[in-house]
């Protein structure tokens, strides 16, 4: 059974699409119940989200036994004209957590904040 996402009051930096791309971008070979987990959305939104992400041209998949392999179209250009002329991968290098950034925030972003 599928479980409610926590609520959230408010605006966020990010949007759902977003999140699901970075996820997807981190590994994949991931599953949408985990990718649901871990951007607290329901397994449903985030089949509507890839589908969306497919539909735009940033996301194709494959089937490979009884998983998908999702390939993310990295040179595709934003679709807000505002973000224009960044591409995906432009936005995944920002987004994707990389293994190094799970050190402490240095002095200075701690000094920042």
């Amino acid at each position: 059974m599928e479980r409610a996402p926590e609520p959230h009051a408010g605006w966020t930096f990010l949007t759902n699409h977003s999140r699901v791309l970075a996820t997807i971008a981190q590994d994949h070979t991931t599953r949408v119940r985990d990718i649901a987990a871990r951007c607290r959305l329901t397994e449903r939104a985030v089949q509507k989200i890839i589908a969306d992400l497919e539909e735009g041209g940033y996301l194709t998949h494959v089937r490979e036994g009884r998983s998908n392999v999702y390939r993310i179209t990295s040179g595709t250009i934003l679709r807000h004209p505002a973000d224009a002329p960044a591409t995906v991968a432009e936005l995944l290098a920002v987004l994707v957590r990389h293994e190094s950034s799970h050190a402490a925030p240095d002095a200075e972003a701690r000094d920042q904040v």
